[in-house]
């Protein structure tokens, strides 16, 4: 009898702490600017709290066993325990339970943010698979498997360095009056690269260890020096960080302090490279502009399904919070239609695009050149359309389950004010069960959220973060079966028209599909409820 083939169990890579990331950030020296001065240490500058303190929580909650098996992933390849923010994924229950995680992490903290490294390394991945493929090398992969396994190894946050300044908007980046408004080589030697120009909207650039620099747009061959994917230390010489502040912090609020956003929030910034040198070892690839777009179409499709699992986290705070505020307003959702409709259309909105992520996650593809599986792009696409789009929605539930007291409120400053305090406890109770300062709580956290600076700033990433709804609209189009639909009417229609690859509307088809071990097969996978401690 053949003896069967023992297994080694994988080992886990040391991950940090929230603690630990806050003092490893202190190895770093970054040239930061914020508010028109510049910051002597990220880690001590109250601007950039909230968004230390989100990108500590995805350290703290990988570090709790029970949230392990979505937390944490098995790099195979190297039979490592790894951040699952930080792996490449192997299967469509990897797809599954990174859409878990984020969606746990944005419960939290409202953006996570350290979830872009996932989407960049696995679009790089494929990337540099497709270039060796079409080169006859390995080197490409050879230096991403590297810097990957460093990444792992040393629990990095890595931001994503991919939008351009991009200049004048009809012009391509060859023809830009001034080259710095996209990142590009500028000389090659023995050594490795230098690179100049500017990369925008660079999410939690001041408190990442390193940022992945990525061509933002397909490239034709005239801008070949503009095609380069490489990583960098947020602080080797050369870089300049221009950032915003992440949340509210500190701030005196008409309306009383932020309850959420001066907790967890999100800087990004502009982040400017000047002659700044890069090692071949950190160079993924540098002047293949005909793959440019296979990094920029992959990175989009992962970012996407991310953002549903995101932005469903951010729904489930809405949800919660709305559900609040009516029982402090005395009334039932059970017993009151007009509000029961309200908080049903809130659960469908994000209940809605969230299971695109989860089709999209089970309709997921194995890619043929790195192995790597991708979300399927029409459902990702989807998903990113809708929660894009109903954003304004959620906050308009919000805030008609709520009622106008979420804006109308006194200030903070009356709530311990001995002429006017005790009154305005008494009158402005409504439900006799919840206190006056409870039902004052949800409604500030309801504003803080929906109808402040912050509240308008969720609207605009969820609208704009990972692309415009046009450029989802296009990638549903380039994707979607049409053809597939035309020949069916066609057949019932017994038109007898043959396939015609030159025809427009029947170019893309699909068959049906299933499961890969048969539909009746027992014991599949299947999603199950994490463990409690």
């Amino acid at each position: 009898m053949k003896a069967q083939k023992e297994t080694t169990p994988p080992t886990k890579v040391k991950l940090m702490s929230g603690d630990d990331y806050r003092e490893s950030l202190r190895k770093y020296n970054p040239k930061v600017f914020v508010d028109g001065r510049q910051v002597a240490s990220v880690v001590d500058e109250p601007a950039f709290r909230p968004g230390i303190n989100a990108l500590a929580f995805t350290y703290d909650y990988a570090l709790q066993p029970e949230l392990e098996p979505i937390a944490l992933a098995t790099q195979s390849n190297r039979n490592r325990v790894v951040s699952r923010m930080l792996h490449v994924n192997e299967s469509s229950g990897d797809l599954l339970n990174k859409l878990e995680a984020v969606r746990v992490l944005c419960q939290e903290t409202g953006c996570a943010q350290r979830y872009l490294a996932h989407d960049a390394l696995n679009g790089v991945a494929q990337a540099v698979a497709r270039i060796d493929d079409a080169k006859g090398t390995t080197k490409h992969r050879d230096r991403f498997n590297a810097y990957l396994a460093h990444a792992q190894d040393e629990d990095l946050s890595i931001g994503v360095a991919m939008t351009d300044a991009k200049g004048d908007r009809s012009k391509k980046p060859h023809q830009q009056a001034n080259p710095d408004t996209y990142v590009h080589i500028v000389e090659k030697n023995g050594k490795g690269i230098v690179i100049s120009g500017t990369k925008a909207i660079v999410t939690g650039g001041p408190y990442m260890h390193e940022l992945l620099v990525m061509p933002g747009r397909d490239m034709g061959v005239e801008d070949k020096i503009f095609a380069v994917c490489c990583a960098v230390r947020v602080d080797d010489p050369g870089i300049t960080i221009v950032s915003r502040p992440a949340g509210r912090p500190g701030e005196k609020l008409e309306h009383g302090d932020a309850l959420f956003s001066r907790k967890y929030g999100q800087s990004t910034a502009v982040v400017m490279f000047d002659r700044v040198f890069v090692p071949w070892d950190r160079v993924f690839y540098a002047g293949d502009w005909e793959h440019s777009n296979v990094l920029t179409y992959s990175y989009a499709t992962h970012h996407r399904h991310s953002c549903i699992a995101a932005r469903a986290g951010f729904g489930d705070l809405l949800i919660g919070a709305g559900a609040l505020m009516c029982e402090a307003n005395g009334l039932n959702p059970g017993s009151k239609s007009n509000l029961r409709e309200q908080m049903v259309e809130l659960i469908k909105i994000t209940e809605g695009f969230f299971a695109c992520g989860v089709s999209a996650s089970v309709y997921a593809t194995q890619d043929q050149y790195s192995g790597s599986f991708m979300p399927d792009p029409v459902y990702s696409n989807i998903g990113k359309l809708l929660l894009a789009t109903q954003i304004y929605d959620m906050h308009r539930i919000a805030h008609e389950v709520s009622g106008g007291l979420i804006v109308a409120l006194p200030g903070p400053d009356e709530d311990h004010n001995p002429a006017t305090a005790a009154k305005l406890s008494e009158v402005l109770q409504a439900n006799p069960d919840i206190p006056y300062d409870k039902r004052i709580q949800t409604a500030r956290f309801i504003e803080d959220l929906t109808a402040s600076y912050q509240g308008g700033w969720y609207s605009v990433i969820s609208l704009h973060g990972g692309g415009s709804p046009a450029a989802m609209k296009q990638e549903i189009w380039r994707n979607y079966p049409v053809g597939s639909k035309v020949e069916l009417v066609e057949r019932l229609l017994e038109r007898g028209v043959l396939h015609d690859e030159n025809r427009p509307i029947t170019k893309n088809r699909q068959p049906g599909r299933c499961c890969d071990t048969g539909c009746t097969k027992p014991g599949q996978p299947m999603m199950i409820p994490l463990k409690k401690v």
